[in-house]
């Protein structure tokens, strides 16, 4: 089949990559774990505003006095009193990529004939991927990020260690220094990192039991309430002097005071969040070799951190290479970035 001009009126993909939100707990020193709160309380602190545009602008009335507190209502997650570490726990499990696409139908002006063609040429390279050594390739990279522990975000950063330890279905573990693990570089994958693929890889084939249960142990190298950062919450109209809401889950127990510090749930990262981790992958975009940091897998190539798309520009976007699908080898750098983004999912739909 000859590329596509244009993608159909309708085409999506389910997510083959699915997890559970990442719950943090406290560890204590007998080794035992609790549930680690959201807090939310009021603080006093200071303003610190880059105020350098308004210089020369006061008038009369600022100039005579400008509020230094900042009082403000917000949340935060620490550790229990007696703890010695925090952990954050999550399942995971690859589906079926034979059942990646959703939707492919014809728009206004679309063809049937060349709607149908195009199923099939998809249908066709997620089977090479299953046959081939696509998918187990892909999968390396995925676990890759699961044992240096990139899906714990700021956490990590300011851990003085990461333990990483993945439960197989078999009831066996692999166990990873997860700062010792490569955080860039895809390449020389360790015995126990092609394991952990090779469950990943199992799900994508079609193996519904391949289930990889994942705990990270973070020692922050003191004891005792120390702040961990889960996921934040976006919120279109906050109150006034409410400064940050962050995701937890579960119920607020009853009868708190709310002029006290309150219990909202219990912390974590949501699953949104840990799956953008797992898929920073992408080191075959345009730039790579100059910029030497994996993006995560967008379509466009869209990166967050740097503010920027990678992919929007040329033939080197998701929806680019999808007309080529056709072509397209699943274990090629072009293949693989396409492979992912149908693991990764969402909506390719063409319109005029």
């Amino acid at each position: 089949m000859a590329a596509m001009k244009k993608l159909p009126g309708v085409l999506s993909f389910q997510r083959c990559l699915v997890m559970t939100d990442g719950l943090f707990y406290s560890e204590m020193k007998d080794g035992s774990v609790v549930p680690l709160p959201v807090m939310r309380h009021g603080i006093r602190g200071t303003q610190n505003l880059n105020k350098a545009s308004r210089e020369g602008t006061e008038t009369a009335a600022s100039a005579k006095r400008e509020e230094v507190s900042n009082i403000q209502t917000t949340d935060s997650a620490k550790t229990a009193a007696g703890a010695v570490a925090a952990q954050v726990r999550f399942s995971l499990r690859g589906v079926d990529v034979n059942k990646a696409l959703f939707a492919c139908a014809p728009g206004q002006k679309d063809d049937m004939k060349e709607i149908a063609a195009f199923k099939k040429s998809i249908q066709a390279f997620l089977a090479k991927a299953v046959e081939g050594g696509g998918l187990d390739a892909l999968a390396l990279r995925y676990a890759r990020n699961i044992a240096n522990g990139r899906f714990l975000w700021r956490n990590r950063a300011v851990a003085a260690a990461v333990a990483v330890r993945v439960d197989m279905p078999d009831g066996t573990s692999c166990t990873f220094d997860a700062l010792k693990v490569p955080f860039r570089s895809f390449s020389d994958f360790s015995e126990e990192e092609q394991k952990v693929a090779s469950v990943l890889a199992r799900g994508w084939k079609g193996e519904p039991g391949a289930v990889l249960q994942v705990t990270a142990r973070m020692d922050f190298g003191m004891e005792g309430p120390v702040e961990v950062f889960p996921s934040q919450n976006y919120l279109e109209n906050k109150a006034r002097g409410f400064a940050r809401p962050l995701y937890c889950v579960g119920s607020t127990p009853e009868g708190q005071d709310r002029h006290s510090v309150r219990i909202m749930g219990q912390a974590a990262l949501r699953d949104q969040k840990i799956g953008n981790a797992l898929r920073t992958i992408d080191t075959w975009y345009p730039g790579f070799s100059g910029r030497d940091i994996p993006i995560p897998v967008e379509p466009n190539g869209a990166s967050l951190d740097a503010q920027l798309f990678f992919r929007n520009k040329g033939e080197a976007s998701g929806f680019k290479l999808l007309l080529r699908v056709a072509e397209l080898d699943p274990s090629s750098d072009e293949g693989q970035f396409l492979l992912a983004c149908l693991i990764r999912g969402g909506v390719f739909s063409g319109s005029d």
